[in-house]
């Protein structure tokens, strides 16, 4: 069966770093994008970060310069996070596109307290 497997969230102060991990299982191929995004509550989900095979990345502003996406050759995604912020409390969210596959993990809660 295909999935993936957020890991790493939790509780941190305000300042604090979390790193999250996505591991894809199953028979996957040639990934083309992996993508964190994130749901805080009462919001709609909103893109954090991609990357894609060639390894260029994106970043929502509200991120930049404070968190790391990085992918490794077999299709683990990770999620550094610095100076954590309480707005950046949410749940995380992993995704993959191959083909016309798009793939969701079921998700990593993140609270960061003030």
């Amino acid at each position: 069966q295909v999935q993936l497997v957020e890991s790493g969230g939790g509780l941190v102060q305000a300042g604090g770093s979390l790193r999250l991990s996505c591991a894809a299982s199953g028979a996957i191929f040639n990934i083309n994008t992996m993508g964190w995004y994130r749901q805080a509550p009462g919001k709609q989900r909103e893109l954090v970060a991609t990357i894609t095979r060639g390894g260029s990345t994106n970043y929502v502003d509200s991120v930049k310069g404070r968190f790391t996406i990085s992918r490794d050759n077999k299709n683990t995604l990770y999620l550094q996070m610095n100076s954590l912020k309480h707005e950046d409390t949410a749940v995380y969210y992993c995704n993959a596109v191959w083909g016309y596959n798009n793939l969701w993990g079921q998700g990593t809660q993140v609270t960061v307290s003030s």
